[in-house]
């Protein structure tokens, strides 16, 4: 797969809104999203310890639980750069998309329109390391970021489809990689 990176100037980070640019497939809202992570040693002194891979959640505004980062996928831009768009405005990151996860159906209770009254929606899910954190984001007021090991998140992730996203599609997708003995890009400093 391409390796595809987001460049938005700081000026540029606003959060698009609405629904009249957003795609749609045979009454089924597209939706964009990320599982971002980062890889940290358990013990920092040691570099030859195990690496622990951690994920990136987002508080839900619509109730409990946490979510990982995703939205409407719009007319104007691929599906992976509505990812991109999506963790910087929802998550306030940056990084590599590494992988196509896979597609995830799901019905939104709150989202309804004249395209999608049945509220279907079907989510393209990628993996994202993550190699910039940023101090300010478009949805910051709204949002406060987690990052959890695989457990944790799956343990609290506010939908299914989520988490069979992060059961099924990335956790087997990173444990093959780091099987293989697969690289990563350099990692950010924290």
């Amino acid at each position: 797969m391409k390796t595809f990176f987001l460049l938005l100037s700081m000026s540029g980070l606003v959060a698009r809104t609405g629904r009249h640019h957003q795609r749609y497939e045979a009454g089924c809202r597209l939706i964009a999203g990320c599982i971002p992570f980062k890889h940290r040693n358990p013990d920092s002194s040691d570099e030859n310890s195990e690496k622990v891979v951690e994920v990136l959640m987002i508080n839900s505004s619509s109730g409990p639980g946490l979510l990982f980062p995703k939205g409407g996928w719009e007319n104007d831009e691929t599906v992976e750069e509505a990812a991109l768009r999506e963790a910087v405005e929802e998550a306030g990151v940056r990084g590599v998309l590494m992988e196509f996860l896979g597609h995830y159906h799901f019905k939104s209770k709150t989202l309804q329109d004249e395209f999608s009254p049945e509220g279907s929606c079907k989510a393209a899910m990628f993996a994202l390391f993550v190699n910039e954190e940023l101090e300010t984001w478009p949805e910051q007021s709204i949002r406060c970021r987690s990052w959890l090991t695989i457990p944790e998140a799956y343990e609290n992730c506010r939908h299914p489809w989520m988490r069979e996203a992060l059961k099924n599609g990335f956790s087997k997708w990173h444990e093959n990689k780091m099987t293989a003995g697969e690289a990563f890009p350099v990692q950010f400093k924290e």
